[in-house]
């Protein structure tokens, strides 16, 4: 059991953090509004889980304006992806062998 367990990502332990990969891996992009919206969030909760997960390079954030109105955009990386597909699988596989 320890062995399948040390293939989970830390960087998705965080109810938030696997909230804006699983977000993300099923859109393109998603924007700082509908994120916080979908789960439920405070800007400040958003800010800082999506801030650790751009500084391990697993989201780009791409920052304008739309009108007058500032608009943050997120999407996941290659990087990003791939690290959440092997974090899935790890859970994946500690979930099967405890059947």
């Amino acid at each position: 059991m320890i062995a399948t367990l040390t293939g989970l990502n830390k960087a998705f332990e965080s109810r938030v953090r696997l909230g804006i990969m699983s977000v993300l891996m099923v859109n393109d992009t998603a924007d700082f509004a509908t994120l916080k919206r979908l789960l439920d969030l405070t800007d400040g909760n958003l800010s800082s889980h999506a801030r650790a997960l751009e500084d391990a390079g697993y989201i780009a954030c791409e920052k304008r304006f739309v009108g007058r109105r500032p608009n943050t955009m997120y999407r996941a990386t290659l990087k990003g992806r791939e690290a959440f597909k092997e974090h899935l699988a790890a859970l994946e596989e500690f979930v099967n062998e405890q059947k």
